[in-house]
C-alpha cells in the first residue's frame, strides 16, 4: 500500500477532519458536511485582505489595483490549474504536499507543509488585528489590543469544543459574508445607474474610474506597491482544490471548483472595488478604515456604514475562526506525519488536538502583541500580512516547481490527462517569474521590507530543524 493510502496530509485534516493512518479512538471527528464545506470555500473568497486591505492598495495605486488583482488572478490561476493537473493525475494524492513530496523529496514535503501551517497562524495574527481596527470605529479611543485579544479568547474556547460548532459558525458566517458582497454590489450599480450625488457633491458615475491622477496616483511605484496586500487576498484559493479533491467525483468536481476562480475573483474583487471607486471617487478613501465601510459614510447613511462595519467585523472574526481551526489540525497532521513533536497529535475527548490549538494560539497572541509597539492597525496590517504574501509565494512556487519536476518525469501522465494546465510548462515558468518579481517589490517599501528581512530566519529554522529530524532518523536506523 503507498503511503498516499496510508496517510491523510495537514491540508486534507484541515478539510475533511481525520487523519487515515490513525486509530478510531485517536482520530479526528468528521462532522463537516457538503454544506459547510461549499460554503466555507466560497467564503474564503471574501476576507481581511479585501475588506480591509483593499483600502491601502487603493490608496497607493489608485484605480490601477483592478489590474492589480486580474494580474495576480490571472497567474495564480495557473498555479490552481497545475495543482488540479497533479491531483488528479494520481487520485492517491490528497493535497499539494503529497505530490511535492513525491516529486521534489521529503524535505519539500517538510518545508511545505510548515511554511503552510505557519501562513495560517500569520492569516489569523492579521485578522486579529484588523478586528481591533474594526471595533475602532464604533469608539475611537479603544486600543485595538483589547478586542483582539478578547477575541483570541473566544474563540480558543469555541474551538476546544467541537468541531460540528466550527462548521456551523462558518456556514452562517459566510453566508452573511457572500449575502452583505452582494447587497453591496446591487445597491452601489443602483446608485450609479439613478446618478445618485452624495452629502459632498460626488456623483456615482463610472467615469471616476479615469478621473486626474486616479489610475496611477504615484506612478509605477505606487502600482508595484498595491501587489503584496492584494497578493495576501489571496490565501486560501488553494483549499478550493484540496475541497473538492476529497469528494466522490473529484474528476467532475476539481475542475468545476478551480475554473469558478476566476469567476469569484471578477465578482468578489474587482467588481467590487470598480463599485467602491465609481460611487465614492477614488481621492475619497482613506488608508485607516475599510472602503466598504467609508462607501456608505460618504454616500450619507452612516447607520448602513455601522452595519456594514458589523458585518466586515464579522468575517474578520471568521477568517481568523479559520485560521485558528486550519492550524491546530495542521500542527496535528505535522505531528501524524512525524514531522512534529508527537505530543501535537493527541486528540482531546472530542476529538479536538488541544495541544496543537494551544501551541498556535500562544504564537497568535505573540504575533498580535505587535499591537503593543506599533499601535498602528494598518502597520501592523502590512507588516504581518507581508510575511503571509512571502509564504504564499513559497507555497504556489513550490506547487509550480513540482509541476515541472512532473512533467520532466512523468510525460506520459500527462499526455493521459483529461485536465492539462494550458501551456503548462511555459506558463509555469512565466508564473514562477511572476512570483520572483513579487518579492522584489516587496523590498520597495520599508514597512513590506522588514518582513521580507525577517523572512529568511524562518527558512533557517526549518532547514536546522530537518536536518536534525534527519540525523535523528539515521541514528534510530543504527540501532
Amino acid at each position: 500500500m503507498s503511503k498516499f493510502d496510508e496517510k491523510q496530509s495537514p491540508e486534507e485534516t484541515v478539510l475533511s477532519g481525520d487523519v487515515g493512518n490513525s486509530s478510531h479512538d485517536d482520530q479526528l471527528e468528521r462532522s463537516l458536511s457538503n454544506r459547510h464545506i461549499q460554503l466555507i470555500a466560497i467564503g474564503g473568497a471574501i476576507g481581511t485582505g479585501l475588506f480591509m486591505g483593499s483600502g491601502r492598495t487603493l490608496s497607493v495605486s489608485g484605480t490601477s489595483v483592478i489590474l492589480t488583482y486580474m494580474i495576480i488572478g490571472f497567474f495564480f490561476f495557473f498555479v490552481m490549474r497545475a495543482m488540479g493537473e497533479l491531483l488528479l493525475s494520481n487520485l492517491r494524492y490528497k493535497s499539494f504536499t503529497d505530490f511535492c513530496s513525491a516529486y521534489l523529496g521529503p524535505w519539500a514535503g517538510f518545508f511545505l507543509g510548515w511554511s503552510y501551517w505557519l501562513s495560517w497562524v500569520v492569516a489569523a495574527i492579521a485578522d486579529m488585528i484588523v478586528i481591533g481596527g474594526y471595533m475602532q470605529y464604533w469608539d475611537p479611543t479603544l486600543a485595538p489590543w483589547i478586542p483582539a485579544f478578547v477575541t483570541i479568547i473566544v474563540l480558543t474556547g469555541l474551538n476546544l469544543l467541537t468541531v460540528k460548532l466550527f462548521g456551523e459558525m462558518e456556514f452562517w458566517f459566510a453566508l452573511l459574508k457572500i449575502i452583505a458582497i452582494i447587497a453591496f454590489l446591487c445597491v452601489s450599480l443602483y446608485l450609479i445607474f439613478t446618478h445618485f450625488v452624495s452629502p459632498n457633491g460626488t456623483a456615482a458615475s463610472f467615469s471616476h474610474l479615469l478621473d486626474a491622477k486616479a489610475t496611477f496616483p504615484f506612478g509605477v511605484s505606487g502600482f508595484f506597491a498595491g501587489f503584496q496586500i492584494a497578493i495576501f487576498s489571496f490565501i486560501g484559493i488553494e483549499l478550493v482544490g484540496t475541497t473538492a479533491a476529497e469528494t466522490k467525483d473529484p474528476h467532475k468536481s476539481l475542475p468545476k471548483a478551480i475554473n469558478s476562480i476566476p469567476v469569484r475573483i471578477m465578482l468578489f474583487y474587482v467588481a467590487a472595488l470598480i463599485c467602491v471607486v465609481s460611487v465614492t471617487s477614488w481621492s475619497q478613501i482613506s488608508t485607516e478604515q475599510s472602503p466598504f465601510v467609508q462607501f456608505f459614510t460618504l454616500i450619507g447613511i452612516p447607520a448602513a456604514a455601522s452595519l456594514m462595519n458589523f458585518v466586515v467585523a464579522t468575517s474578520a472574526i471568521s477568517s481568523a475562526n479559520s485560521g485558528i481551526f486550519a492550524t491546530s489540525r495542521m500542527l496535528y497532521g505535522l505531528a501524524v506525519e512525524n514531522d512534529a513533536n508527537p505530543s501535537f497529535g493527541k486528540l482531546t475527548k472530542r476529538k479536538v488536538p488541544k495541544n496543537s490549538l494551544l501551541f498556535s494560539m500562544l504564537l497568535v497572541v505573540l504575533g498580535t502583541s505587535i499591537l503593543f509597539v506599533v499601535p498602528n492597525v494598518m502597520t501592523a496590517f502590512t507588516i504581518i500580512s507581508t510575511f503571509g504574501s512571502i509564504l504564499v509565494i513559497f507555497t504556489f512556487a513550490l506547487i509550480l516547481v513540482a509541476y515541472l519536476s512532473y512533467r520532466r518525469k512523468d510525460p506520459a501522465l500527462h499526455q493521459q490527462s483529461n485536465y492539462k494546465m494550458p501551456y503548462g510548462i511555459f506558463m509555469s515558468w512565466a508564473t514562477l517569474t511572476f512570483l520572483i518579481f513579487s518579492l522584489v517589490i516587496l523590498a520597495l517599501d520599508m514597512q513590506t521590507l522588514i518582513a521580507l528581512a525577517i523572512s529568511p530566519f524562518w527558512f533557517l529554522g526549518l532547514y536546522i530543524f530537518y536536518i536534525r529530524r534527519l540525523n535523528k532518523q539515521k541514528a534510530l536506523s543504527l540501532k
